[in-house]
């Protein structure tokens, strides 16, 4: 600090800073990458450990004798809904009463901002079954959720048979201190967050539902069943929610530790661990599978009925069984074994789930990446834009020492001449052409600025709202036209006019693109910190591929080029290449034809997503990251 407070060490630590200024941000980018890279190594993923201390034993034996029940219930319940066309709610009803829960259904309705592509509808009407089972040795403050969705078709009959097996099972114990929720919702997603914002008292979607709703105690915590066969060879957690939320580790840590103990096959991503970490090939599947945990989370999509739980601070997640003819299979009594494992421990819950960590990624069951750790990868990507912002090496350039601009921003605020003193000696003829040009002040910002966000504006509101007019005058369908209007829109933001900045004095100077490109760069660092905050792979992702061309854009010097490396950070091609990507990890390559359909797909899902559960990856892109790419493309157009 005593060297920083010395004006002649300050000067000469910016000449410094100006004179390897593109090493070190190529250096800083590299190793941003590096470090994520290195994030599946065994050095930066510690082994996963149970911090609660009500569940960090697992000595407990598990019951449940009601395999075949659980198989009994699933081909009535296949049946029922096959007759029913839809979800049996009164066999459901009568089959709870039986067991002696209390019985509640709630019909809801949704009016969809245009037809999905699947469906195409616009209303989507729908009920959910419920049974409360009160904790005999509690006053019915506290109480945790089991859940499975009623999908379409003869998906998830199992699921719903091993709940209503588990339900009659725990009706007869009597340690139960937290009450029981088992909910069969419809709909899936849409079902889910009707039924939670009904719980809750809130409705923040515009759902629409009715009928009497009978309230358990706090949720604690929760879990959605899915099954997809009556035999399981292993389980997938799923753990990304919406808008990149993420339950407390303890919750996975017991799942995962429960398999262990029963001997189930148990994955993440889809993918097995491997126990050889020391290995190329461990690494690289390490690899893989933090990969499409930051592919997923970074969506803001929930992977399943758990994601919107964590809105409401309820610890989530959703099992998958998997049939997938491995040479392992487990019958319905060791999944129920499972089950009443993990709810017996969260019945020990004194408080909620808190002190392990709520920030972290995932290379594997057994080992994670805490906050800590993977904020560095991230800061030295941010370190690029800082480096940058220090120094503007555009415009007019007298020599490799360029134009320094902090104090280009101090001349900018100043009317008195003798500003221009303040760059670099040796540069007097320079500097007395900076100082004669008109002084740009904030007002030449005005209309770049005011484009670039009513650009962005349009691009969040015109596709849904214009939707009808689209359809009257092109043969295509609503979705269709909403996806259309979306990429007109964004690809019309490059046609924009960029020269609305010379209508003021000093707009079209070198100081004037200066200025916009630090004020890009301020935005940009702005908002990328913010979300690297809230969802680490959105911040990451869209960090890793707009800040080189954020950095290096200018007016000057091969545009082609620059234009080239501009389009390509966009997030819309981000997108394009996530979803590739995406594909590639899965073993599942996509063609280019394929790739284009998921990626129209993902845009209707996108806004889809946002307008009915209130995902946030839309409006940030559209609103904000959109609008900060068109200022950097001004840059680039300045005349």
């Amino acid at each position: 600090m005593g060297l920083l407070s010395d004006p002649h060490c300050r000067r000469a630590l910016s000449r410094l800073v100006v004179r390897l200024n593109t090493p070190l941000c190529v250096l800083s980018y590299v190793a941003g990458l590096g470090w994520f890279l290195a994030m599946a190594l065994p050095p930066l993923a510690p082994r996963t450990y149970m911090s609660e201390n009500a569940m960090g034993s697992t000595m407990v034996e598990e019951q449940f004798p009601h395999g075949e029940r659980a198989l009994a219930y699933a081909r009535d319940f296949a049946a029922q809904k096959k007759k029913a066309g839809g979800i049996p709610v009164a066999w459901l009803e009568k089959t709870m009463w039986g067991l002696g829960l209390e019985v509640y259904k709630q019909p809801f309705a949704r009016t969809l901002p245009f037809p999905d592509e699947s469906r195409e509808r616009y209303m989507v009407k729908g009920t959910n079954v419920y049974g409360i089972l009160r904790a005999p040795r509690a006053a019915s403050t506290e109480s945790l959720v089991l859940s499975v969705p009623c999908s379409e078709g003869t998906q998830n009959s199992q699921a719903v048979g091993l709940m209503l097996a588990l339900a009659a099972y725990f009706r007869g114990q009597i340690y139960w201190a937290k009450d029981i929720i088992f909910l069969v919702n419809e709909h899936d997603l849409l079902g889910m967050e009707a039924w939670l914002e009904a719980y809750h008292d809130v409705n923040v979607t515009e759902m629409q539902s009715s009928g009497t709703l009978g309230r358990a105690g706090a949720i604690q915590a929760a879990v959605a069943l899915e099954l997809s066969s009556d035999v399981v060879t292993s389980f997938d957690v799923a753990v990304e929610g919406l808008n990149g939320q993420l339950p407390n580790l303890d919750l996975v840590n017991l799942f995962h530790a429960f398999c262990q103990k029963n001997g189930l096959l148990c994955t993440i991503q889809g993918k097995l661990q491997r126990s050889d970490w020391d290995t190329l090939p461990a690494y690289a599947h390490s690899l893989q599978t933090l990969l499409l945990m930051v592919l997923k989370q970074g969506s803001g999509r929930p992977q399943g009925d758990h994601g919107l739980f964590l809105r409401y601070h309820i610890e989530a997640i959703t099992v998958r069984g998997i049939n997938s003819f491995r040479q392992y299979k487990y019958d319905m009594t060791t999944v129920g074994k499972t089950l009443e494992g993990m709810f017996r421990k969260l019945n020990n819950l004194l408080e909620r789930l808190h002190q392990s960590y709520f920030f972290y990624l995932l290379p594997s069951l057994s080992r994670f990446v805490s906050i800590g750790v993977y904020m560095p990868a991230f800061g030295f990507l941010i370190l690029v834009l800082v480096l940058k912002i220090s120094l503007l090496g555009g415009g007019p350039r007298p020599g490799p020492r360029g134009l320094h601009a902090l104090d280009l921003w101090m001349q900018l605020n100043k009317c008195e001449a003798a500003s221009a003193e303040r760059l670099w000696d040796g540069d007097q003829g320079a500097a007395h052409a900076v100082a004669e040009e008109p002084r740009p002040g904030l007002l030449a910002l005005v209309p770049p600025l005011l484009v670039c966000h009513a650009a962005g504006l349009a691009l969040y509101l015109l596709p849904v709202l214009g939707q009808r007019v689209a359809t009257q005058h092109f043969p295509v369908s609503e979705a269709e036209a909403v996806v259309l209007t979306l990429i007109a829109i964004y690809v019309a933001g490059m046609a924009l006019p960029h020269s609305a900045h010379r209508a003021l004095p000093g707009g079209g100077s070198d100081r004037g693109w200066m200025t916009l490109k630090l004020l890009a760069l301020l935005y940009l660092a702005a908002q990328l910190s913010c979300a690297a905050l809230l969802n680490f792979s959105l911040g990451f992702l869209l960090a890793a591929t707009m800040v080189p061309a954020a950095a290096a854009v200018r007016p000057t010097g091969p545009r082609l080029v620059l234009a080239a490396l501009l389009v390509l950070s966009t997030p819309a091609v981000t997108l394009l290449l996530g979803i590739f990507l995406h594909r590639e990890l899965e073993e599942r390559p996509a063609g280019l034809a394929e790739g284009w359909q998921l990626f129209l797909q993902a845009l209707a899902e996108g806004l889809l997503q946002h307008h009915l559960y209130g995902a946030l990856p839309f409006p940030f892109l559209a609103l904000l990251t959109y609008p900060c790419w068109l200022l950097l493309w001004n840059v680039l157009c300045w005349k």
